[in-house]
């Protein structure tokens, strides 16, 4: 639990006045404490998109998503290996939605690419150990890039110099979560992770 109680739609105000293009939102309730409820919450309040962030296993959960006024989805190569995923890429087209598809290393790369994706993300989180290294996002970063990819790195970004190694890198945007849950002052951490302050 990184923030006890937190108010999912009080949290994405914050991001979102302090200069965030988008906002995900974790439904998982098991190990993560979200819900789709959140996910509505937030979508009703805000004016930008706003992704769900789970581990979905099922084309059905991507028309859920899109109920629940999800403008994208997280989809995880790890989980859904390269049939399924593309059937979740599908899903996503025809729901409306973009499907974030996200990648741990070359391999996971290249079935991105080869299902179609246009948005990759790069996590630099091993989901075996949990450790956090921004280096994967640099080491991977032209393994993701292609015309009309748009790309984006995950976690681990704390500082303005970290999202800046990841623009360096040559991504288009950054995914952080844990850092803004935890920070003393999430809006002035998101203002200078922006440029704002």
């Amino acid at each position: 639990m990184l923030a006890d109680g937190l108010d999912a739609v009080a949290q994405a105000r914050i991001y979102e006045d302090a200069g965030a293009a988008a906002v995900s939102v974790l439904t998982e309730p098991l190990h993560f404490d979200g819900s789709l409820d959140d996910l509505i919450a937030v979508q009703d309040a805000l004016e930008v998109p706003v992704l769900r962030k789970d581990f979905l296993l099922d084309p059905a959960q991507v028309f859920e998503a899109r109920a629940a006024g999800a403008d994208a989805v997280l989809l995880i190569v790890a989980a859904l290996g390269a049939d399924l995923l593309g059937r979740m890429i599908v899903a996503a087209a025809e729901a409306g939605i973009d499907a974030l598809v996200e990648v741990h290393n070359r391999e996971e790369a290249a079935i991105a690419h080869a299902t179609g994706a246009n948005l990759i993300g790069v996590n630099n989180r091993n989901l075996e150990t949990f450790v956090t290294d921004i280096g994967v996002a640099e080491a991977l970063a032209v393994a993701v890039q292609g015309d009309g990819i748009v790309t984006v790195a995950e976690s681990g970004i704390r500082t303005p110099d970290d999202a800046k190694r990841m623009h360096d890198a040559g991504y288009d945007a950054i995914l952080v979560g844990e850092a803004l849950v935890v920070a003393d002052d999430p809006a002035l951490s998101l203002s200078r992770l922006v440029g704002r302050s």
